[in-house]
């Protein structure tokens, strides 16, 4: 009994003391736009994306994100924008964050409407700035300068 124990704290030290990881996706649709979604918990827009599944690499992520929170497929991923890891980058828990670009298709949908409530494509000079939830606003600002980010 002991042993399953000290086996339960080590697991639970785990998964409580070591960041979450998981991806944005910063989706241009054919006509250069750029796919936000609107949070459900929070109410900002935000890039699509959210935590890494267990047995997930990053690829298959972002395409079960993206299909899941927009409704759209992935084309093709263009390049890696950055990856973030400012303990403060996310109000609710210490996550890295590995940004893509990536274009895509289809019809927008919001699939998970627990999570996300609207859905709508930007020009770039239209997205709110300085409005976007958690640190997307430096991820969209590292995107446009054409950095490739480690923070």
């Amino acid at each position: 009994m002991l042993q399953l124990w000290r086996f339960l704290q080590t697991a639970l030290g785990v998964i409580f003391r070591h960041p979450i990881t998981g991806t944005s996706i910063i989706p241009v649709l054919p006509d250069g736009r750029i796919v936000l979604v609107q949070r459900r918990d929070n109410g900002r827009w935000s890039l699509p994306g959210g935590i890494i599944d267990w047995g997930e690499d990053i690829i298959t992520s972002v395409k079960r994100e993206l299909t899941e929170e927009t409704g759209l497929k992935l084309i093709k991923i263009n390049r890696l924008v950055g990856v973030y890891s400012d303990p403060q980058r996310d109000p609710r828990f210490h996550s890295i964050c590995v940004v893509i670009e990536a274009n895509v298709e289809g019809e927008m949908q919001v699939e998970d409407t627990l999570e996300i409530m609207n859905i709508q494509a930007f020009s770039p000079l239209e997205i709110p700035k300085g409005e976007l939830s958690h640190d997307h606003d430096r991820q969209l600002q590292d995107y446009f300068s054409g950095s490739t980010v480690l923070a």
